[in-house]
């Protein structure tokens, strides 16, 4: 084997007393996706943050192309031909696709003309090579999160990148973008470049990467390629323990319809003639492809979206949800798909993010009673088994399944009768999923309503007790929870089997 594009050997970073990266290998060939995996806390943020220039390392090196690198930082990494495709990018939203693009790949001075033709066309370029039908004159602040990310990786080949990382790049991608980004990755391989792939989706490990590492507790505990694997294998090197039961058992039995749905129709978020009911226990299981409606009916049920026609029953009296201040004094509870947006405030510490939804009952008067909203963080930390400093840790410091349990303790602070997850473990590891999977059937045991929305299918068959099948904006079928999969995505595309609905 050729020399690696990239080597990193015996890898240490401390913060403070906590050791991130304890001694580790890592190493990266030309033209191959090497994926990194572990779980949230295990060390893949600090090693890509050091491989990009942004932490340096307590010891150990770095050879790039077969030179070892001293002292890096994010404009000498990027003069090596590293590039990083993050999660939320990180482009500006006031300006056009084409002069986000110009910022990272031209130099000069500030004073030179600008060929603003020739500053389009190879935005139009570059993004006709990863299959994007983005306009380059358009404003990234009216773009999608998943073509802001597009817009990213045009980015990454415009500056002829030889190590590219990618950091959960298709958390926010529909379908079809997924597949636009899968056939950009194996573009990428074939010219050469080197792709380090970091994803909790294991499906996309076996179906992109050579190799796979995988790091726990800061350490790396096995390179292996990826055709020498199976999924149960790789869970027990990323958890340590066998993972036997991935979806915990139904514990609970539903009581009492709580909700009643009618012929539910919302003219602006595309929902019409839906009806379903919810008891009181009972996990409600919302499948369906992306862009079947199912986000649009949780706004819609939480006043986000109010309904213009039909009826939303709760323990039998009839509600007019005209904003999410009346959802929660019925005793309704959202948790959004995307929490970094709006479940949570990434720079609040934790205690005030657990209390932004009771504000008036925590604080009835004008004095601000930061004792007893510490108190109340701290029983949700202890009761959710938040992995933080305390409460006056921010949220943006915790790891995705951490932040998620804050998110969800916020809602559950208002003690609701029915709580809405969407998307509950989208871009958090097999550990974490575990341990929220766990959550929410406690809560159902407890007598909460849950409606849980979620595109991962083998999540909606292992938690609801039924599953209701969106597409087109409407309810295509309602199913018993241990429907098989085939019959859900006959649903989902439209095609019920008979007696399925």
């Amino acid at each position: 084997m050729s020399s690696p594009l990239l080597a990193l050997s015996q890898l240490t970073k401390s913060f403070g007393g906590a050791r991130a990266l304890r001694g580790v290998n890592f190493d990266l060939q030309a033209g191959e996706v090497h994926a990194l995996l572990g779980e949230n806390g295990a060390g893949k943020s600090t090693l890509i943050k050091i491989v990009t220039g942004a932490h340096q390392p307590d010891g150990g090196t770095i050879t790039v192309a077969g030179q070892i690198v001293a002292g890096l930082t994010p404009a000498a990494a990027h003069a090596l031909g590293i590039a990083c495709i993050y999660q939320q990018p990180a482009l500006f939203p006031d300006l056009t696709v084409a002069e986000n693009i110009a910022l990272r790949l031209e130099a000069g001075s500030a004073l030179r003309r600008v060929d603003w033709p020739a500053r389009r066309a190879r935005a139009h370029d570059l993004l006709a090579r990863i299959g994007a039908s983005i306009a380059p004159t358009a404003e990234v602040r009216t773009l999608s999160m998943p073509e802001q990310q597009l817009v990213e990786i045009a980015c990454a080949l415009g500056a002829g990148a030889r190590i590219v990382i990618m950091d959960e790049p298709t958390a926010s991608l529909t379908h079809q973008e997924q597949h636009l980004l899968y056939a950009v990755v194996r573009d990428l391989r074939a010219h050469g470049v080197g792709v380090i792939y970091i994803s909790h989706r294991l499906e996309e490990i076996f179906m992109l990467a050579d190799r796979v590492t995988v790091l726990r507790d800061g350490q790396s505990v096995g390179t292996h390629p990826v055709d020498t694997l199976t999924e149960a294998a790789l869970i027990r090197l990323m958890v340590g323990r066998e993972m036997t039961q991935i979806y915990p058992p139904a514990e609970s039995v539903p009581g009492d319809t709580l909700l009643t749905v009618c012929d539910v129709g919302c003219a602006a978020s595309g929902v019409h003639h839906v009806s379903f009911d919810v008891r009181a226990g009972e996990i409600f299981g919302l499948g369906g492809l992306v862009g079947a409606g199912r986000t649009e009916l949780a706004r819609v049920l939480f006043g986000l979206t109010p309904a213009d026609s039909g009826e939303i029953t709760l323990a039998g009296r009839r509600l007019s949800l005209g904003s999410p201040q009346e959802a929660i004094a019925h005793g309704l509870a959202y948790v959004p798909e995307d929490r970094r947006r709006h479940g949570v405030v990434l720079d609040l510490p934790i205690a005030h993010n657990v209390t932004m939804a009771i504000h008036r009952p925590l604080f009835p008067t004008t004095w601000l009673r930061f004792g007893a909203e510490r108190s109340l963080a701290l029983e949700f930390i202890r009761d959710l088994a938040v992995k933080c400093a305390g409460p006056a840790a921010p949220v943006g410091s915790l790891s995705g399944g951490n932040q998620q349990k804050v998110a969800l303790a916020r809602w559950l602070a208002t003690k609701p009768r029915l709580l809405i997850l969407d998307e509950p473990t989208q871009g958090v590891d097999v550990g974490a999923k575990g341990e929220i999977h766990r959550l929410i059937r406690r809560l159902a045991k407890e007598g909460l309503a849950v409606i849980l929305i979620s595109s991962d299918l083998p999540e909606v068959l292992g938690m609801s007790d039924r599953i209701g099948v969106m597409a087109g904006g409407t309810l295509t079928a309602i199913l018993p929870g241990h429907s098989d999969a085939h019959t859900v995505m006959a649903a989902a595309l439209g095609t019920p089997e008979k007696g399925a609905a």
